[in-house]
C-alpha cells in the first residue's frame, strides 16, 4: 500500500462492530466489452452489435461484516449518470440492510462530496465516510466487481437497455451469492488482507 493510503483499522472496526463497505460506480454500455473467444481455424470471429452508446450506471458496495468476515454485495442500477442524489439513495439502502456502525470507504469522486452528502451524514450518525488516496483504484476491492461483471457479459449483445438491465441483474445476483467471487475481489486488490 502506498504512503497516504487509508488502511481501515481492522481491530477498531471489530471492536465497534462496524461493517466496512467499499463503494464504487461504473457504467455498462449496449456496446459489449470484447474478450478472446473461439472460432474455426482461419476464420476471424466477427461480433455484431449496435452502435448505440446508451448505458446503465451502477453503484455497488462490497461489505465486510465485523465479526464473521462474511462478505455482501449491494448494488443499485441507474438510468442516468450517478449524482449525489443516487449516492444518498444507495447509502440509505445500505443502512437499511446493515445494523450498527457502517464505515464506507470510497474514492473522492464528485458524487461523493457536496451539500447532500454532508446533510445525509448529519442525519445518519452511524455512517462514517473515509476516502482512498487520489488515483488509487487498485486499493478498492469493488473494482473487482466491474472486472467480473464485464468478463461475464463479454461478447454478449443486448438489444435494449431493458435487456442489459436484466443481464446485469442476473450477473450481480450470481456474484452476490458467491463468497469466492467476492473474496477474489479482495485478493486482486492491493488492500491488506482481511482474511488471514
Amino acid at each position: 500500500m502506498e504512503a497516504g493510503a487509508v488502511a481501515p483499522d481492522k481491530k477498531n472496526a471489530e471492536e465497534l462492530g462496524a461493517h466496512l463497505v467499499f463503494i464504487d460506480e461504473s457504467g455498462f454500455l449496449l456496446i459489449p466489452p470484447l474478450r478472446k473467444t473461439w472460432a474455426p481455424r482461419g476464420r476471424t470471429p466477427i461480433h455484431h452489435h449496435h452502435q448505440l452508446h446508451d448505458r446503465l450506471s451502477v453503484i455497488s458496495g462490497i461489505s465486510v461484516s465485523p465479526h464473521r468476515k462474511r462478505l455482501g454485495l449491494y448494488f443499485n442500477f441507474c438510468w442516468e449518470n450517478i449524482s449525489q442524489k443516487e449516492v444518498c439513495c444507495f447509502l440509505r439502502y445500505l443502512l437499511r440492510h446493515l445494523r450498527g456502525p457502517v464505515i464506507v470507504i470510497w474514492d473522492n469522486g464528485t458524487p461523493h462530496k457536496g451539500v447532500m452528502i454532508r446533510e445525509f451524514l448529519r442525519k445518519y450518525q452511524r455512517l462514517h465516510l473515509e476516502n482512498f488516496p487520489p488515483y488509487a483504484p487498485e486499493l478498492n476491492p469493488d473494482e473487482g466487481i466491474w472486472s467480473q461483471a464485464k468478463d461475464t457479459m463479454a461478447n454478449g449483445r443486448p438489444d435494449t437497455l431493458g435487456e442489459l438491465w436484466w443481464d446485469l441483474r442476473d450477473t450481480f445476483h450470481d456474484m452476490a451469492a458467491s463468497q469466492s467471487c467476492l473474496r477474489a475481489c479482495f485478493h486482486q486488490s492491493e488492500l491488506p488482507s482481511f482474511f488471514t
